[in-house]
């Protein structure tokens, strides 16, 4: 009966429009009211619980570290630096569509934001350039996810805060996984373009060893940048809310000194900014109360024990997690769909003894899946758009696929070596 009720009120709210916070908000009030004795007030204090977090606070201020970025021009000042870097190597202007993604991601912690900001300067000037369209805007649409998974994430930011998990061990956690999808980006980039070079013409341009230098040396505020937030956290000298409120004060230093930005431009930063931390609060705050009232009644408990019951084993219950974020992730956004699922998965997975900073990772990477999978992968919306149609979004999907592909591979790599997640937060924590 009780999961009869929660499924079918459930799809039946989400399916008729209104915003999914409210939909799991009044799905977790009903439960509480029909199967715990109308103990519906005890929402109140799950509210109070999760937005009482210091931590949770962080992620108004990273999404505004990212809009300011966005707004700044930085991005672009970025891409021309990494030019001269990839010009003569198959795949040119690709490889730099990854390495911008990596070092911009690191800054944003939004895979949309580093899809927007990097695709806007790069697509027209590598169609201008000759590359083929699908093939530029499917690395974009892929590489556009590491900003999820390169600290600072907003998941990451957003499963410890919820979890109640170390937000510095889970930065930690993201930066060889990060590097290491980031390096297979550019592997199959390259075998692609060797194997068709007409998909990346050659850059037939002479780019003395100086000129590669002073270019990099161009992206040194973006490196000061990352270290002010990183570090910080790292070396244990601020919390994440301390280092993102540092850090949206040196980006906005550096995006007026060294960027575009206007004082119209800092006052649209934050206007955005808090339209999007008000609809990811709203998915939280209705989420926290679904996740109160099927912990009040025993439900991963018992979950856990009917998986432990099951047969399928341990890896068998996670194949099978993984393969339900794949099917949702055709459904939900992202971190709607993590927020969503948190109360069930998280508990499963720690009870059959995964490590809860290697589950943060994996779930990021999951949801960083759902990203680029139609029909919402938000990744592949933005970038049509970008396009201005001149690639649809069937397109822009099929073209994604390759990454989609190396994802899935990168999941399976972190499962059967964990290490290269918690190598990082063992040596510094």
């Amino acid at each position: 009966m009780f999961w009869t009720t929660l499924l079918s009120v459930l799809l039946a709210l989400a399916s008729s429009g209104i915003a999914l916070g409210a939909a799991l908000g009044l799905t977790g009030l009903i439960i509480l009211h029909f199967f715990n004795d109308g103990s519906t007030y005890l929402a109140v204090d799950a509210i109070w619980g999760v937005f009482n977090s210091f931590t949770l606070s962080a992620v108004p201020l990273f999404i505004l570290l990212g809009e300011i970025l966005l707004r700044s021009g930085i991005s672009a000042r970025a891409y021309t630096a990494f030019t001269p870097v990839f010009a003569r190597i198959p795949g040119g202007l690709l490889h730099s569509n990854v390495a911008v993604c990596t070092l911009f991601g690191a800054v944003s912690g939004s895979s949309l934001s580093t899809a927007a900001a990097i695709g806007s300067v790069a697509y027209p000037e590598m169609v201008e350039r000759g590359y083929d369209k699908q093939t530029v805007v499917g690395s974009l649409a892929g590489a556009g996810t590491l900003g999820l998974l390169i600290p600072p994430s907003l998941s990451l930011l957003i499963f410890g805060a919820l979890t109640e998990t170390s937000i510095g061990r889970l930065f930690a956690a993201g930066i060889l996984p990060g590097l290491m999808v980031s390096f297979l980006f550019m592997a199959y980039i390259f075998f692609r373009c060797l194997r068709s070079p007409h998909l990346a013409p050659q850059d037939n341009s002479q780019y003395r060893f100086v000129n590669v230098i002073l270019g990099l040396l161009q992206v040194w505020p973006i490196l000061m940048l990352i270290i002010a937030i990183m570090g910080t956290i790292m070396l244990g000298f601020a919390t994440p809310t301390e280092a993102a409120a540092v850090g949206v004060l040196i980006a906005i230093i550096i995006s007026r000194v060294w960027g575009d930005l206007t004082i119209q431009d800092v006052f649209e930063a934050i206007y955005k900014s808090t339209l999007t931390f008000a609809a990811i609060g709203f998915i939280v705050l209705g989420a926290s109360i679904l996740s109160l009232s099927v912990s009040v009644l025993g439900v991963p408990h018992a979950i856990l024990d009917s998986a432990i019951n099951s047969g399928l084993g341990k890896y068998g219950i996670f194949l099978l997690v993984i393969a339900i974020y794949v099917l949702f992730g055709c459904i939900f956004d992202g971190l709607s769909l993590m927020i969503m699922t948190l109360p069930i998965v998280f508990p499963l997975l720690v009870g059959y003894g995964f490590d809860p900073i290697w589950i943060g990772v994996i779930i990021t990477l999951m949801i960083e899946i759902g990203q680029v999978t139609p029909p919402v992968g938000l990744n592949l919306s933005v970038l049509t758009a970008i396009t201005e149609g001149e690639v649809s979004l069937g397109e822009t999907a099929i073209a994604t696929i390759p990454y989609w592909i190396i994802l899935l591979l990168a999941v399976g790599l972190l499962s059967l070596f964990p290490q290269i997640a918690l190598l990082l937060p063992e040596l510094l924590f």
